[in-house]
């Protein structure tokens, strides 16, 4: 039984991740300001603060009677879009967070952080899976901000505090935050059905890779058995590649629902394409995606129509 600490506890994936180490009988404290995370995610029998961890006074009241075991730290603005219109607060809220937690850890004892970084980091590369030895050229603040982070995580780890930062791909599922239409593309056109009208930003021949929740968080856990993984940068991916009309076409099949599909405009710092390289993860961490596209498009369908239907 071990004291985790989780940051962004109040969001998507930071919440399921909680459910997780919970059901496995460890304790667990979080923080989250509550930007866009809500406090019906924060899981029962945490131990919850609300607080903002770009700033150095949200930690006080962190401080364990013994070390964390861990530090996961999903917290941080999280789309490549939104990091346009401010890029200072995406600075705070996804690199100077970092920092700061870093010297919490230090101060308390922590030894082990794992953090969500992003495929964002990587910007446009050749159609190919990706590697992560590959070069970082990211096109948005956010993924300026990412790759800033997990260079700070290596830097410390000459203070003893070892690392793992897991680029996550397009993460989806239940639990996902359907009304912000800036981040999460499966969220988004899946709230879209309701309309009638599904609004592409960009080309149908785009490409990703759909990495569904329940996987990215087996990731997380695997960091704390898998000394291999100490570190490292590793890919999160899931689906391979799949083109943007292909995943419109999936969710069309599952849904039953009328849509049109218009397409026009594009999103700044948005990437053409990418899809991961596992081989690493694979090696390092025991990561293997064990949900495909549809059968994860099926059940978060069914969980957005239930929570619909409220």
């Amino acid at each position: 039984m071990g004291h985790y600490l989780v940051t962004g506890l109040a969001g998507f994936i930071g919440s399921a991740l909680g459910r997780a180490l919970l059901e496995r009988g460890h304790f667990l404290t979080g923080i989250d300001n509550l930007s866009t995370g809500f406090m019906e995610n924060v899981p029962a029998g945490a131990e919850f603060f609300r607080g903002d961890c770009g700033r150095e006074e949200s930690y006080a009241g962190l401080l364990p009677k013994h070390p964390y075991d861990a530090i996961f730290h999903i917290a941080g603005q999280s789309s490549g879009e939104v990091s346009f219109d401010d890029p200072l607060y995406d600075l705070r809220t996804n690199t100077a967070s970092t920092l700061h937690l870093l010297r919490f850890a230090q101060i308390c004892g922590c030894k082990r952080i794992v953090y969500a970084s992003s495929m964002s980091v990587y910007g446009e590369q050749p159609d190919a899976p990706t590697s992560e030895d590959a070069p970082c050229r990211p096109l948005s603040f956010y993924g300026v901000g990412k790759l800033a982070s997990e260079h700070y995580l290596r830097i410390y780890e000459q203070y003893g505090i070892a690392s793992t930062a897991l680029r996550l791909f397009n993460v989806y599922g239940p639990g996902q935050n359907m009304g912000n239409m800036r981040q999460g593309m499966v969220s988004i056109y899946m709230s879209m059905l309701a309309e009638g009208t599904i609004r592409v930003k960009g080309r149908p021949d785009r490409y990703r890779d759909f990495v569904y929740i329940d996987d990215v968080v087996r990731a997380f856990l695997n960091c704390l058995e898998h000394k291999e993984s100490e570190g490292r940068v590793l890919n999160i991916g899931g689906s391979g590649k799949v083109l943007v009309r292909e995943l419109l076409d999936m969710l069309l099949t599952v849904s039953a629902d009328p849509a049109r599909v218009e397409y026009g405009g594009g999103t700044p710092g948005d990437m053409f394409g990418i899809y991961a390289d596992g081989e690493l993860a694979g090696r390092c961490l025991g990561y293997k995606p064990q949900f495909g596209l549809k059968s994860g498009l099926t059940a978060m369908y069914a969980w957005h129509k239930g929570r619909s239907a409220l």
